[in-house]
């Protein structure tokens, strides 16, 4: 009996495991809905692991053009770990009512590729759960369209980047290359450690 115990703990050990292997922090464990469908986007399931920028953006705003620039870096560094994920908000009263007219200014105008979510709030106690939890993590609220946040591959870094820093700021890029190494570092060492 004591060994079919023993056993049973161990394989339960193991199949708990896994799911504790998938496990996310606070930025991640969510599901998200894509913008301008229905479908949802798990986003521990598919961006953990990896080195995360969130932006906030719009449509009708001066710094709308910073999407080239994130698409830029995203293509650069998507090899590399990187994933840019954009939260189109009208907590600034910038975007379009119509998800149809958001996703021709990110896809159509802008040539986006990076994962675009629905409209959504970014400040208050309507955000939604992601900013919730990166305002809780850093104490920065977006104070206008395209605030950035680079999140560390194991969510424990937070840095905040204003809507004034250009995805191309070379202090904005030092920090990137430093997470982006740091997760390399990391994936290295569970492979060897495997």
């Amino acid at each position: 009996m004591k060994k079919w115990l023993s056993a049973a703990a161990v394989l339960g050990s193991l199949t708990a495991m896994p799911a504790m292997a998938n496990q996310c922090g606070e930025i991640l464990s969510h599901a998200m809905q894509q913008l301008n469908t229905r479908e949802t986007v798990d986003l521990c399931e598919q961006y953990q692991g990896k080195t995360v920028l969130v932006v906030n953006t719009a449509s009708k705003c001066g710094f709308t053009k910073q999407f080239e620039g994130l698409e830029a870096l995203y293509q650069k560094y998507q090899d590399k770990g990187l994933v840019v994920l954009g939260f189109p908000s009208d907590s600034f009263k910038q975007e379009y009512d119509d998800a149809e007219k958001t996703a021709e200014v990110c896809y159509l105008t802008y040539g986006v590729k990076f994962p675009m979510f629905t409209t959504t709030k970014v400040k208050g106690d309507e955000a939604n759960p992601v900013f919730k939890a990166l305002i809780t993590k850093t104490g920065e609220t977006p104070s206008w369209n395209f605030n950035k946040y680079l999140v560390s591959a194991d969510e424990q870094t937070v840095k905040h980047f204003g809507s004034r820093t250009a995805p191309d700021d070379k202090d904005f890029i030092a920090e990137l290359e430093k997470m982006l190494a740091a997760n390399s570092g990391t994936e290295k060492t569970t492979k060897s450690g495997e």
